[in-house]
């Protein structure tokens, strides 16, 4: 897990003031060691945070030969991320007359793109943003990971085109902070901003499971994976989907244990973390390090349940009750996502991962579990009882509406100026409309599940575990975010995922042998804090303060007197606009960091 960066100035040396400006801006990701190469107008660096291989043998950039005795800089390579199947690919290239000196990850995709050329990434089972400088034509590749689970961004400027894992390390290097109208306008209908957009005019995410080629002649971006391609398997009933899912799903969760450094778990007691720690401990020989984070309300406090998993596997459980400072933490988890976003769980994770450093460098987690096999309560607000047999007409159009953030006619009341017009010149919904329609084979119940995998994930709540962890140095990774079970849960029809009307039915069924009943059946409950409550009480006064005072209304985005009467009337228990004042508050925060610069809250955030 690192973080790295660079900048593609062909025909011109790149910036090193630059460079030297997104390495500090990445350090928190990457506290161990750094380096930077520079050749041929192209500069790409990193900085790492050392899991595999601790020695400094295996600090990047990393540089290689083809073996033709021109020498030893033929091709110079960073990764953020982990290549789970590193070992296996290291034995294959040896046999076809590779030499090593390191035993991390990164010498293997080395000699990986060496051996096998920009096609080695369809050999790579991980989670990963790298970038290849391929020395020998001038050519840049950058790639993704399959399901995004590591961050990338791009922006093509004047003086070059700049890449780097947070979109902080962009702007520190020069590139220009304008807020895209478009972009929060569809944060404003969907509480995030769907990639491959961001909120900054000129910086876009690579998608997931993409490269691009850069070089002279500019960017070419590219699919490498297509998830959407992959058609139901009828013929596949619950048993054997059961049992495939289990020996993928044990199988990612043993390449995920290879580590040089210490390692623990995320642990909510919830179905996807308890099955993650249940299966971990199959695999190890001394007891799992597990971590959760508490609360003093009962409808949002998971530790029982977590103790309880952790108990059943013998795991060593490490917990804390937070009492969250949202007015620091707020601006923190903002700061460290570069975006708005109206989901306040990313503050508990913040504060899990805290606790986890302590002790670790690297957890697993449950991450991804829901959107494969169907375990939010909105999907049976769509399928009732599981069926897809009376969705209407147009429902690809209405559902994303229904779900959406702002509904009815808020739309009118709220927006002005710049965001209204963004609004009413292009559909803010359509990412997700058309994210409906990428697979017209697939069942309604799966391509709704794709639509999640393709935009909720690497827009949301992919997001939420990589910022937060690495604003902590710390490392996660999913058993779930195996490409190979989800290419899997995509051929498992999609009835079988609601079968009678119980979300997550068929991986209830799979994991309830390792979990047991009372773990396995239990209400699913929200990782998040009651703050609706908390703006009715506590933190009324810091609503009013960073949503009513002026500044918000300035920026002309929003109608001051409809945002008040929105505002006050949550605020006094009349409606609930919890998730409305979320955003918006999101939305100042995000404007005061990055637009205003305003140093009271960058001190705040940054603290």
């Amino acid at each position: 897990m690192c973080g790295i960066f660079g900048i593609a100035a062909f025909g011109a040396r790149p910036d090193a003031t630059a460079l030297e400006a997104m390495r500090g801006a990445l350090r928190h990701r990457g506290p161990d060691a750094d380096g930077v190469a520079v050749a041929g107008g192209v500069g790409i660096g990193n900085v790492r945070l050392s899991i595999l291989d601790l020695s400094h043998a295996s600090d990047q950039p990393m540089l290689g030969a083809d073996g033709d005795g021109d020498g030893d800089g033929d091709v110079a390579l960073v990764q953020n991320g982990e290549i789970y199947n590193y070992v296996e690919l290291r034995e294959e290239l040896i046999r076809a007359g590779a030499g090593f000196r390191t035993t991390g990850d990164t010498e293997v995709l080395l000699q990986a793109y060496l051996h096998w050329g920009p096609e080695f990434v369809t050999r790579l089972n991980g989670m990963f943003a790298i970038a290849v400088h391929d020395r020998r034509d001038g050519t840049l590749w950058l790639y993704r990971d399959r399901l995004g689970v590591k961050p990338l961004f791009l922006a093509d400027t004047p003086q070059g085109v700049l890449f780097a894992s947070e979109i902080k390390a962009l702007l520190a290097a020069g590139v220009a902070a304008r807020p895209s109208m478009p972009a929060l306008a569809a944060f404003m209908a969907q509480g995030f901003v769907p990639p491959p957009a961001t909120a900054f005019e000129g910086i876009v995410h690579l998608p997931p499971g993409s490269r691009a080629r850069i070089d002279a002649d500019g960017i070419a971006v590219e699919r490498y994976w297509r998830l959407e391609d992959v058609a139901p398997d009828r013929a596949l009933d619950a048993p054997a989907a059961r049992a495939q899912v289990m020996e993928l799903l044990d199988d990612a969760t043993r390449l995920r244990l290879r580590s040089d450094a210490a390692f623990g778990a995320f642990l909510s007691g919830g179905l996807d973390s308890g099955t993650v720690v249940g299966l971990m401990a199959r695999h190890m020989d001394r007891p799992v390090r597990s971590f959760s984070i508490g609360f003093e309300d009962p409808r949002f406090d998971e530790t029982p349940h977590a103790r309880a998993a952790a108990a059943r596997f013998g795991a060593i459980h490490h917990t804390e009750t937070a009492h969250p400072d949202i007015a620091a933490l707020w601006p923190r988890f903002i700061y460290h996502c570069d975006q708005p976003h109206q989901d306040v769980s990313f503050m508990p994770t913040d504060l899990v991962s805290r606790l986890a450093r302590r002790e670790v460098k690297m957890v697993l987690t449950g991450d991804g579990g829901d959107e494969l096999f169907a375990g939010y309560a909105k999907y049976l607000d769509l399928f009732p009882q599981g069926a897809a047999a009376d969705l209407p007409k147009g429902w690809e159009d209405s559902y994303p509406r229904a779900i959406g953030l702002l509904t009815g006619d808020q739309p009118a009341r709220l927006l002005r100026g710049a965001l209204a017009q963004a609004w009413a010149d292009a559909d803010p919904f359509a990412p997700s409309a058309d994210a409906l329609r990428l697979a017209p084979a697939q069942d309604p119940v799966n391509r709704v599940l794709l639509a999640d995998t393709a935009l909720l994930l690497p827009g949301n709540n992919l997001v939420k575990p990589d910022r937060m962890a690495m604003a902590n140095s710390l490392e996660v990774r999913s058993p779930f975010l195996d490409y190979r079970l989800a290419e899997l849960a995509f051929r498992i029809p999609g009835e079988l995922k609601l079968r009678g009307g119980t979300t997550k039915a068929l991986l209830k069924d799979a994991v309830r042998p390792l979990l047991g009943p009372e773990l396995t059946d239990r209400r699913k409950q929200m990782f998040t804090v009651p703050i609706g409550e908390w703006f009715q009480g506590a933190l009324a006064p810091y609503c009013r303060a960073m949503l009513l005072d002026g500044r918000l209304a300035a920026r002309g985005w929003l109608d001051a007197d409809a945002t008040a009467a929105l505002v006050e009337a949550h605020l006094a228990g009349r409606e609930n606009h919890t998730r409305q004042v979320r955003a918006l508050i999101s939305l100042e925060i995000w404007a005061r960091l990055f637009l205003d610069r305003d140093p009271e809250m960058l001190a705040q955030a940054t603290a």
